[in-house]
């Protein structure tokens, strides 16, 4: 049951439970719907004469759409996208971090808390910062910080990146919203040890995991770290891929290493848990910038506390912060990272796993030009929407000269799921491409996100089976442009058959094939 406050209203809606998970990729878990971006190669392993054209998005005139508060406001500091925005039902929800004053200690919020803030918008432009009653602030509960709870109370005192998922068919209400972030107690307040591994530090890192049942109240799980008894851990995702609940983090040498033993820069690893009580002791290596992998590593190339996740079913994608260190050190200490620039680039995974740079380089989100709010370094959420025919993605400012000059939350757009596009490479010549294998257990139907097609110039569109044969008959032409076109396959997709999709492009025209959708 939710807090009978007057600011939720309706903006907290329990989704009506979803359909049961029809299509599987690849042998990768069961989805209600499969999408097939033209960026990634293992989910489109089959290719001629085509290449993929990365889209940069489209910052809104409104930027930034959520600023900070104003003295004596949780969020008087900064408003930072160290969190997560999704929607529900007709309204647009958020979690970010605050800091309660401009001044800071040793580069992190005064106190070593970063109160978990919440707002709503109806639009995903213009946000309100309801008064949740819920913590004591500065003498009163007239805020919009969450409330968390802990046996420790140590643990319930978010430093850094936070990450919410909502799952509306956990059959424990109190669980249905689950979050990770990170926290630094004092050794004293972990029990459960700690490792041997990196130089000893005056606070721990710590990766904390909640639940609550509306995503105001949480409940920290259990009284320690999910990573007691292991290394500090910068853990800044959290999604539900298959079996598993996994949780990517950044961590540097001396706390990790490449392959062979040598020191590496800013790298993503991945814990991984089936019930979200108990973690594994192990943790995957999940993402490195290529650079950072070459024999020669590039000079200062790093990744940026992991990846914002987009969980599309069978694929995620996300933005890794494309961190490139300063030039030069500066002379003050107390600024190492003064000079730091980031950018936000592309990052795709099929198996929950192992991420990928598809486009290395690539800019989704680049830092503003110089003068600009946001012309120093981004910071990723996990904050992406579809809505109508463009994908909403929100990012955040980061001063690197720890000044905290305009660190407020950005808007960006494409074009739905418009992260990049398929084309032809050598004209005249044919082009197509073909999926990998996947099964729906009940007949399904396929779209396309194509621009450019005609019925002088349509879009082919042939079903395969588990040979890779064209299966007679099972062929269709799509002639109009969008994002979600119906292809009219005769006899749809069959049930309980593994089956692929071959796409051939028009000889001529412009052609641009952004995704392929497979959904019952």
């Amino acid at each position: 049951m939710f807090p009978k406050s007057p600011v939720l209203g309706i903006a907290i809606l329990l989704l009506s439970s979803p359909a049961i998970a029809q299509i599987s990729v690849d042998g990768g878990p069961p989805v209600e719907e499969a999408v097939f971006f033209s960026f990634d190669d293992h989910a489109i392993p089959w290719r001629s004469n085509v290449y993929v054209t990365p889209v940069t998005a489209t910052k809104h005139d409104a930027n930034p759409v959520l600023r900070r508060g104003p003295e004596n406001a949780p969020d008087h500091g900064h408003a930072i996208l160290y969190g997560t925005v999704m929607k529900h039902g007709e309204k647009f929800r958020m979690w970010y971090l605050g800091m309660f004053e401009t001044e800071i200690d040793a580069g992190q919020a005064p106190g070593w808390w970063r109160p978990m803030c919440y707002a709503e918008s109806d639009n995903g432009v213009n946000w309100t910062k309801p008064d949740l009653g819920l913590v004591e602030f500065k003498g009163n509960k007239n805020n919009n910080i969450c409330l968390i709870e802990s046996e420790v109370p140590s643990l319930a005192k978010v430093n850094d990146f936070l990450s919410v998922i909502y799952e509306p068919d956990d059959p424990d209400p109190d669980r249905r919203y689950k979050c990770v972030y990170i926290a630094h107690p004092k050794f004293g307040d972990v029990k459960g040890g700690r490792s041997k591994i990196g130089p000893d530090e005056r606070r721990w890192g710590a990766f904390i995991a909640a639940t609550s049942a509306d995503g105001l109240s949480w409940k920290v799980v259990g009284d320690r770290p999910m990573n007691a008894g292991n290394e500090r851990f910068e853990v800044s995702a959290l999604y539900k891929f298959g079996n598993f609940y996994y949780a990517p983090g950044q961590l540097i040498s001396p706390w990790t290493w490449r392959m062979d033993g040598s020191d590496v820069g800013r790298v993503t690893l991945t814990y991984r848990s089936a019930d979200f009580d108990t973690w594994s002791d192990g943790k995957a290596f999940s993402l490195a910038r290529p650079g950072q992998l070459t024999s020669t590593p590039v000079n200062g190339q790093q990744g940026h506390m992991g990846a914002g996740i987009w969980n599309r079913g069978n694929v995620l994608v996300g933005l890794n912060g494309l961190w490139q260190d300063a030039p030069e050190k500066p002379e003050d200490g107390r600024y190492w990272n003064k000079g730091v620039r980031v950018d936000l680039g592309l990052v795709v995974s099929n198996n929950g796993i192992h991420f990928r740079e598809p486009i290395p380089d690539h800019k989704v989100i680049e830092r503003g030009k110089p003068g600009e709010w946001d012309d120093i370094a981004l910071l990723q959420g996990h904050a992406f929407v579809n809505e109508g025919d463009k994908t909403m993605i929100w990012y955040s400012h980061w001063d690197t000269g720890g000044k905290l000059k305009d660190m407020e939350i950005g808007l960006a757009t494409l074009r739905r799921d418009g992260f990049g596009y398929l084309s032809r490479k050598i004209a005249d010549s044919p082009a197509h491409i073909e999926t990998t294998h996947f099964r729906a257990e009940q007949p399904a139907d396929v779209y396309v996100n194509v621009e450019g097609v005609s019925a002088e110039a349509p879009l082919k569109v042939q079903l395969l089976d588990a040979s890779a044969k064209a299966i007679p008959g099972a062929l269709a032409k799509v002639v109009t442009s969008g994002t979600r076109v119906e292809v009219s396959l005769p006899g749809r997709i069959p049930a309980g058959e593994s089956v692929a999709l071959r796409v051939e492009l028009p000889m001529q025209g412009d052609v641009k094939l952004y995704s392929l959708y497979v959904a019952p």
